[in-house]
């Protein structure tokens, strides 16, 4: 080996004036013999063959030659891509909340929590995120519950019994209760959102969940149908600390950047601050015609957690805020990436009568945007195994009617009824959400009514509000009137002539 370079000049001065860029020393095999007044020679750098030029005045390489000709020997070496883990249910976790008082639905949580309403002829609104999180593959699932919990504790423990039921696997479905703890805070009941999960935190710090990676957090009053799997893929690709599910809406707005990144959280802006949250809403993927139609996205209340990062935020950085919504993920934008996941399907909120009673009528619609009938994607129910309706002589139109029901020469139109019910001689029902089970006497008129459990209503009634009254309370008739909506309580007796 030779060095060839400014060690090797054979002058050790150059010129005034001399400009020429010259090469550094560098180590190479020399092919040619080096000699004063050489113009170029043959040098081997490791497997490559160059040939360097000299300077006519100082007999150095220069560098302009010796750095091109290595340059185009080199190929580019392409940085290593690592590929994005592929989601994997066993290392995620759901959470349901079971809600609050329920207020806005009375009187139809009067007795029970709003995951555990009957909806759709046979179902509980809890039963829509247990079957997404069943068809997603997720089998890890706990459920928050607090108020009037008793009718829904007695639905999941039949609905997804480990041992005689649905068979989880490693899996588990465990109802988490407010209960007290040791210290202040745990003398309270839930606050909040936020509050529910913080008091049970301690779960996941368990050496038997030291697995789980991502925690899931579902509401268990909304109705619709969704993969979540393909939410924590787009989690997991995205980087994210936190993810927000997000729909077309104008309430409880959110405002993302580019890349879909969550920067801003208003809940019922108006005027400018509502002109504010304008966005492009072909960032999270809406077609170009809805992108004209729903300037706006909104949180859906669905949100997917860090381990790490859910567990640092309710006990380290807000150990204070009560509710995911309005506290939690807007101060947590700040600091950490939280991103926005767009689901564009069917979702509707049941937080009121008027929402619960729309959201089931439009079951009946051709075709409808919702429905129980997916055989990939099934809404899974507490098993009854009751015989089919039998109907004689009756009309039926636009309507569901659920197994083990008889009707007899009876109305229907654009009505549920609901399993085990019982209409008879002469019986007219419009518009009507009947749970189950329930009896109907004959003759009886029926319009515009949510009729609760085990209720019986006797002969030559007739329920129609035709007063149109808006707002009515009559708890001792067996009654109360919610958005114009006659609403017959749970277990009530409609005596025979009676009109309302």
């Amino acid at each position: 080996m030779e060095m060839l370079g400014s060690c090797c000049s054979q002058r050790s001065k150059l010129p005034l004036g001399h400009s020429k860029l010259l090469c550094p020393s560098f180590f190479g095999m020399a092919l040619d013999d080096v000699t004063p007044g050489k113009t170029a020679i043959r040098v081997r750098l490791g497997n490559y063959t160059h040939v360097t030029k000299f300077c006519a005045v100082s007999d150095r390489p220069l560098i302009n030659s010796t750095l091109a000709d290595v340059a185009k020997e080199l190929k580019t070496v392409q940085a290593p891509i690592f590929p994005v883990p592929e989601a994997n249910p066993k290392t995620v976790a759901s959470i349901i909340l079971g809600g609050g008082a329920g207020t806005r639905l009375f009187p139809l949580t009067k007795t029970r929590a709003k995951p555990a309403v009957p909806i759709g002829g046979c179902y509980r609104l809890i039963d829509v995120p247990m079957s997404n999180c069943i068809n997603s593959g997720l089998n890890k699932i706990y459920i928050l519950t607090q108020f009037n919990s008793q009718s829904l504790n007695r639905h999941i423990a039949r609905t997804y019994n480990l041992g005689s039921g649905m068979n989880f696997g490693d899996g588990f479905v465990e109802v988490l209760a407010a209960t007290q703890t040791p210290g202040e805070s745990g003398k309270k009941w839930f606050q909040g959102t936020a509050d529910a999960v913080r008091q049970f935190a301690w779960l996941f710090e368990d050496a038997k969940h030291r697995h789980i990676e991502n925690i899931l957090i579902l509401c268990g009053d909304h109705l619709y149908r969704m993969d979540y799997m393909d939410f924590v893929q787009k989690h997991i690709s995205s980087g994210a600390d936190i993810s927000v599910v997000s729909a077309p809406s104008d309430f409880g707005l959110i405002k993302i950047d580019e890349s879909g990144r969550i920067k801003h959280f208003l809940e019922k802006p108006k005027g400018a601050d509502l002109r504010s949250m304008r966005v492009d809403t072909a960032i999270p993927g809406l077609s170009a015609q809805d992108v004209k139609r729903f300037p706006y996205i909104a949180s859906m209340g669905i949100y997917l957690f860090k381990t790490d990062v859910l567990l640092k935020l309710l006990r380290q950085d807000y150990p204070i805020a009560n509710d995911f919504g309005s506290e939690v993920i807007p101060m947590a934008a700040r600091d950490y990436h939280v991103q926005a996941y767009l689901f564009d399907g069917y979702w509707e909120d049941i937080g009121t009568i008027k929402s619960f009673f729309d959201a089931n009528l439009a079951l009946t619609d051709q075709p409808p945007k919702f429905h129980f009938y997916d055989p990939q994607k099934p809404i899974f129910t507490s098993p009854r195994f009751l015989p089919p309706t039998k109907m004689e002589k009756c009309q039926v139109i636009d309507s569901i009617i659920s197994h083990g029901c008889f009707l007899r020469e009876c109305s229907i139109q654009h009505s549920i009824v609901g399993v085990r019910s019982r209409l008879e001689y002469g019986v007219e029902m419009k518009d009507t959400m009947m749970m189950v089970p329930n009896g109907v006497g004959r003759n009886t008129k029926i319009r515009n009514c949510i009729i609760d459990k085990n209720a019986r209503i006797g002969k030559n009634v007739v329920i129609a509000n035709k007063g149109n009254v808006t707002e009515a309370d009559r708890p001792s008739d067996g009654f109360y009137i919610r958005s114009g909506i006659t609403v017959i309580l749970k277990n009530s007796i409609i005596p025979d002539g009676t009109t309302i």
